[in-house]
């Protein structure tokens, strides 16, 4: 099996799991997990990796997958999120990927923008900075775009300066030269037929994630309202970059608890390749369940 592309079926709808590439995120100076879980209590913490075979003392860096995924509906062709582009030298490979399955940048007629991290909108432009996907028009929620177009987020991110200004910045190049092809919308609404906008704030302020429906079957695409599976497992553990921790909570137990009721299949942005499974409820939290794929 590739570890760039992964083509499936949902209903009469083509689709098509493709890797940007990976980043690897360095050792902070307690251990590597730290920002991704910053409310677990350490002892509890060191238990659960310990359950995944993960030692925090001994771990260095975490290897995580930026998985976009392209629906072809028959009327549409449709991109979610455009990875981290540029970002690092083990990412940016959104396009050569698409391309090896046959997409051109040019096919896709829209490209939706699940918030505005650094990866997930890198890909947004290409080397001479104008959209990447030209006949393209690109959706996000409303929140979202405002808030990273306007000053407030210089006020409202409770990251470090360093951090903040990076995000800002990343943020306001990769998404105003889009406006001439933006779509906002600012209701839980169907941005084309079979794909459906759904409300998760929390990660950050107008985070979506998307229903995805055809033949009554259901894909999920939950974004970063999870970022490891430990995540399900202990649902009140968040990132030291949730926007609004007490609504990360929220968002995600409304979210993995539907996934569970419809039996939906889910698409992690995060998740090891190719990001595809479904959620298991298990006590109060539930477990990853990822799909069996063959070599």
């Amino acid at each position: 099996m590739s570890r760039e592309t992964f083509p499936f079926r949902l209903g009469d709808f083509k689709c098509v799991v493709v890797s940007d590439g990976t980043h690897a995120y360095p050792r902070p100076s307690q251990n590597v997990f730290i920002n991704f879980f910053v409310n677990a209590p350490r002892e509890s913490l060191e238990h659960v990796l310990g359950e995944y075979g993960l030692d925090p003392e001994q771990w260095e860096e975490y290897v995580s997958p930026y998985l976009c995924l392209v629906v072809n509906t028959s009327q549409h062709l449709v991109l979610l999120d455009t990875g981290a582009g540029g970002l690092a030298p083990t990412t940016g490979k959104l396009i050569p990927n698409l391309k090896a399955e046959g997409v051109a940048p040019e096919d896709i007629d829209r490209v939706i923008l699940t918030h505005g991290h650094p990866d997930h909108i890198g890909g947004t432009l290409n080397s001479e900075g104008k959209p990447a996907f030209p006949n393209a028009r690109y959706v996000m929620w409303k929140d979202e775009w405002d808030f990273w177009a306007s000053d407030s987020s210089l006020k409202e991110l409770k990251v470090d300066e360093h951090l903040k200004e990076g995000l800002i910045k990343f943020a306001r190049d990769g998404l105003l030269p889009l406006q001439g092809q933006l779509d906002l919308i600012d209701h839980e609404t169907e941005i084309v037929p079979g794909i459906r906008a759904i409300a998760a704030p929390g990660h950050t302020l107008g985070h979506m994630a998307i229903d995805v429906t055809s033949d009554s079957e259901k894909l999920m695409c939950i974004s970063d309202t999870v970022l490891h599976p430990i995540h399900l497992e202990h649902p009140d553990w968040y990132s030291s970059v949730a926007f609004a921790p007490e609504q990360v909570v929220t968002t995600r137990r409304r979210l993995l608890g539907r996934a569970v009721a419809e039996r939906a299949l889910v698409l992690a942005f995060h998740f090891p390749f190719p990001g595809l499974g479904h959620v298991v409820q298990k006590g109060e939290g539930w477990w990853w369940q990822p799909i069996k794929a063959k070599d």
